[in-house]
């Protein structure tokens, strides 16, 4: 349920306002301080997007700002292991004279970039990439690298870039591995879905092997064998096709290429995938029926089966699902959107790694990939590693093969607040001021027709010895002599003469500089940046993202109230709950994000039609006697968060994150509600709580992510760290995926002792 707004006690200045940081959404929340600690938080009303709106986790983020042990000085690897305090001087001296060091020994492409960002964390990776460039690099990664490839090559091919989907007026609601109750994703989650739920005309369909939450509040739940998506899907469509109950019009007006889709489609043999799926075939031609005669439909795939066999396949089925019925840019369905600074590349012009020439689709290293990319005597392996507001140690599939490379390396750097698993494994350990100790944003601007944006206003000082991620980068990149004292100077010239003449002097800098253009956030920072008020320094680089908000949709820009950049970026530093970006129209407006490359939309991807035409061959099981369960390593639960939580007090439900296993399972291996549980995959074993859930179906078992850390002061860690267990081969053909959802897996008793 959507938590209860906390009563009003006090002065309405004393509440400030700022936003979750947990999950895509950044719900707005307001905040009242009593010292370092967050008092109350509650939502804020105010807010453009969620209104007020929030889940119970937000509830608990003085456990993020207090929780756990902070770094308050930078520190540096011994020979020994042991680390020792330094100065910010000396830190950012032996740093980037050891980046020189690598960068001209080995060549800038051996240094590798992970991270910038984390949930509500983006305006330090806006700048990291200067320092990346301004060395010479080439390659980065993030946690999309190990979510979202997959789509994003499809959406690349198919529409030109992301679509979501409008659930405030979809007649039909489809989820796919997704349960939105607990991971959200959409705005304003839970009364979405009980919305949706209580309308008699609306209908949910969830595909999900647990019954869910959100299965709970369906219509209709096909709870398929764990890995089967891709033959329900076929099926789904299979039927669709066979039935005609495609939208002909739609096809001949705005698609090409339809017909190859139509004849793998017509030849799916519907009854033996849906058994093969372990669902009722009454039950997927139910689907069909309601999805291909909707007035609209909206669905929504994630990590359930972005993170399990054939996910590349199953995006583009999904997405076939809303094309092939004309369910695209109308009220109800799927909708694409503008960008402040899109987090994917979109272009299908796909460079490889340096080693295993993995395929870097949207522009980033496959996670699953980067070990192998260390892990050789190859003279293009990477070298150094530059790690920002994120854990791969812990986050990445096979801990144990990352941290062998990670430890390989000759030099690594750690930019964060708290002493991770990554970071104590680090070279230098930097430490980073909280995300509420600095202005701060998110780009997960996903929104349509309404896009927002909003600016985060620190909320406390940063806490002494910490500096800001955008700070960090820039005394790094001073230290390395790369910019310009020359292009400084003429840009803060140009200011003096206010900001028409700063842009216009930015960007003929860009244009006859090329190296500038590479550091173009950093001449931001150092020119901009100090002008701005409140010392907003971070948010200079906003500006030039206004700038391409105007250039790329400058009616859409007008109808949200701003008359030309400038007045969109004096809107965003200075509307402190957030501003309103883009504004479009709900039927129509979206064709005017899908680019001219990408209309008509292109339906035919030949690889995956491929891999469509061989399901009836392809083996779906992937367990075996010795590992008989799927495991899904890492599930969303009430009470758990990304590992940003470093306090394992702020849980009032599953303390210990129980292995969850169906009672029937549970009866015939001998384990007890409460009792203990051995978990052995190919790659390491764990013990872990037990805990009966007749959500799950037999043969399937799950785990909660963010459990596992090594926290300090603590010999024991609290729950499985789920990438103990996780194998980095098991990834998908396209994308390199990984297959934390399904990860194959023997269950035993432990003995009492």
């Amino acid at each position: 349920m959507p938590v209860e707004e906390a009563p009003v006690t006090s002065a309405s200045e004393e509440w400030q306002a700022s936003a979750c940081i947990l999950c895509e959404n950044n719900c707005g929340i307001t905040v009242k301080v009593e010292g370092r600690r967050f008092a109350k938080i509650r939502g804020d009303k105010a807010h453009p997007a969620s209104a007020g709106y929030t889940c119970n986790k937000a509830l608990r983020l003085d456990h993020y700002q207090n929780g756990g042990a902070r770094i308050t000085a930078p520190l540096r690897r011994e020979h020994d292991g042991t680390y020792t305090e330094i100065s910010w001087d000396v830190a950012i001296t032996e740093i980037a004279d050891r980046l020189r060091a690598v960068r001209d020994t080995h060549g800038g492409e051996s240094i590798f970039f992970y991270g910038g960002g984390g949930q509500g964390n983006h305006l330090g990776g806006a700048y990291s990439g200067a320092l990346l460039r301004a060395v010479g690099g080439r390659y980065r990664s993030n946690a999309l690298a190990q979510e979202k490839l997959g789509e994003a090559w499809v959406d690349a091919h198919l529409t030109g870039g992301h679509t979501h989907g409008d659930f405030e007026h979809a007649q039909v609601s489809v989820f796919v591995g997704k349960n939105p109750w607990q991971s959200h994703g959409v705005p304003r989650a839970r009364t979405v879905l009980q919305n949706i739920a209580k309308d008699p005309a609306r209908t949910m369909i969830v595909l999900d092997p647990v019954r869910t939450e959100t299965a709970d509040l369906a219509d209709i739940h096909l709870q398929i064998k764990p890995g089967t998506d891709a033959w329900c899907l076929a099926a789904i469509l299979g039927e669709i096709v066979q039935q005609d109950l495609i939208d002909h019009e739609f096809l001949t007006a705005h698609t090409t290429e339809a017909e190859p889709v139509l004849a793998a489609l017509r030849a799916v043999d519907v009854d033996a995938y849906a058994h093969l799926s372990g669902v009722d075939p009454a039950s997927v031609r139910r689907a069909a029926q309601l999805i291909g005669t909707a007035e609209s439909v909206s669905t929504y795939e994630d990590l359930g089966v972005q993170q399990s066999p054939n996910s590349t396949l199953v995006s583009y089925l999904n997405k076939l699902t809303w094309l092939l019925t004309g369910n695209f840019a109308a009220r109800g369905t799927m909708q694409m959107h503008s960008w402040l600074a899109p987090l994917i590349n979109y272009s299908l012009k796909t460079k490889t790694t340096p080693v295993t020439a993995a395929p870097m689709l949207g522009g980033i290293v496959p996670c699953n990939v980067i070990a192998e990319e260390i892990l050789t005597d190859h003279p293009k392996r990477f070298r150094a590693m530059i790690v920002e507001s994120s854990n791969p140690a812990h986050s990445l599939a096979d801990s144990q093969r990352f941290r062998a490379a990670f430890d390989s390396l000759e030099l690594s750097v750690v930019i964060d607040v708290a002493m991770t698993e990554t970071a104590r494994r680090a070279h230098y350990v930097l430490p980073a001021a909280s995300q509420f100790e600095k202005w701060e944003a998110t780009f997960f601007n996903l929104e349509f027709p309404v896009n927002t944006f909003q600016l985060r206003a620190p909320l406390l000082e940063p806490l002494p010895g910490t500096l800001a991620e955008p700070e960090i980068y820039a005394r790094i990149i001073r230290e390395l002599g790369v910019a310009s004292p020359l292009s400084l100077s003429v840009l803060r010239g140009a200011l003096r003469l206010g900001r028409k003449a700063y842009g216009l002097t930015f960007l003929a800098l860009l244009k006859l500089d090329r190296k500038a253009a590479g550091l173009a956030p950093y001449l931001l920072y150092e020119t901009l940046g100090p002008t701005l008020p409140g010392g907003a320094r971070a948010a200079a680089v906003l500006w030039a993202l206004a700038q391409g908000v105007a250039r790329r949709h400058p009616q859409s820009m007008r109808r949200a109230g701003h008359a030309d950049p400038e007045a969109l970026f004096t809107a965003m530093l200075s509307e402190r709950s957030g501003v309103h970006i883009t504004v479009d129209e709900l039927d129509g407006g979206s064709w005017t994000y899908v680019p001219e490359d990408n209309r008509p939309i292109p339906l035919s991807i030949t690889p995956l039609l491929e891999s469509l035409r061989g399901l009836d061959r392809m083996e779906w099981a992937h367990t075996s006697g010795e590992y008989p369960f799927v495991l899904s390593a890492g599930e969303r639960r009430a009470f758990t968060a990304n590992t940003i939580f470093r306090d394992d007090s702020w849980r009032r439900r599953d303390a210990t994150g129980a292995l969850r296993i169906s009672p029937a399972d549970a009866e015939r291996l001998g384990l007890a509600d409460g009792g203990r549980a051995l978990i052995t995959t190919n790659r390491g074993s764990a013990t872990a709580t037990v805990e009966l859930n007749d959500r799950m179906q037999d043969g399937h078992i799950s785990l909660p992510n963010g459990f596992g850390l090594d926290l300090p002061g603590s010999d024991q860690r609290t729950g499985v760290a789920p990438n103990d267990l996780t194998d980095l081969r098991r990834r998908d053909q396209f994308s390199a995926t990984p297959w934390h959802k399904h990860v194959p897996a023997r269950v035993e008793p432990v003995p009492h002792t």
